[in-house]
């Protein structure tokens, strides 16, 4: 009886298993050793392939983990927009709740940080991740703003993205100098003072 004919190995499933396993090991890793102590050999220990398999996709330790962070925040995500029930207060209120949350996450939070202050000396890595992470995010800011203007409820005359920075900026800067706690008092008192500088002026008057 003639043997069966071996089946050839699914070269694209093993690959897509070893990237699954490389990408969980960067997150894994960098937030039990943080970002100046990881290393593509340990990644690589973690995920259980060599470390020429990592070279072979990413050029670096900062690569991969940012490659890492984007899957793991899109498959969070959903819905492709902020909500808009009508009320713009409680719909900022709402998201901006829901990031402090996720941004006092140690699983999120190591991770983002990391690749936050290895951006800050790598220009490449820092368009990388304003592209892939930062602009995303901050364009469904903009498009919401824009949504509220034509309804009446922001100054024509306001530029959304200029109104994103001022709403998002000193969130960014208490979370990253660690200036305070990411509470929910804070996150409405700041929504609630950008929007009163935002007010259309005949309503402020």
């Amino acid at each position: 009886m003639p043997s069966a004919t071996p089946k050839n190995p699914d070269v694209s499933r093993r690959s897509a298993h070893s990237r699954t396993a490389i990408l969980r090991a960067s997150v894994e890793l960098v937030g039990e050793v943080g970002y100046p102590r990881l290393t593509i050999e340990a990644i690589a220990a973690r995920a259980g392939v060599g470390k020429q398999t990592i070279y072979r996709w990413w050029p670096s330790k900062a690569a991969v983990l940012l490659e890492a962070f984007t899957d793991l925040v899109h498959s969070e995500e959903h819905g492709s927009g902020l909500p808009d029930t009508g009320d713009l207060e409680a719909d900022l209120k709402a998201v901006l709740r829901a990031t402090a949350d996720e941004f006092s996450d140690a699983g999120f939070e190591a991770p983002y940080r990391a690749l936050a202050v290895a951006s800050a000396a790598d220009p490449e890595l820092a368009e990388q991740f304003a592209v892939r992470l930062r602009e995303p995010g901050r364009k469904l800011y903009a498009e919401r703003l824009r949504a509220a203007q034509r309804a009446g409820q922001i100054d024509p005359a306001v530029d959304p993205d200029l109104a994103v920075e001022l709403l998002l900026g000193p969130f960014q800067q208490r979370w990253l100098n660690r200036t305070g706690p990411l509470t929910h008092a804070f996150t409405d008192g700041l929504v609630e003072l950008v929007l009163r500088a935002l007010t259309p002026r005949s309503a402020a008057d």
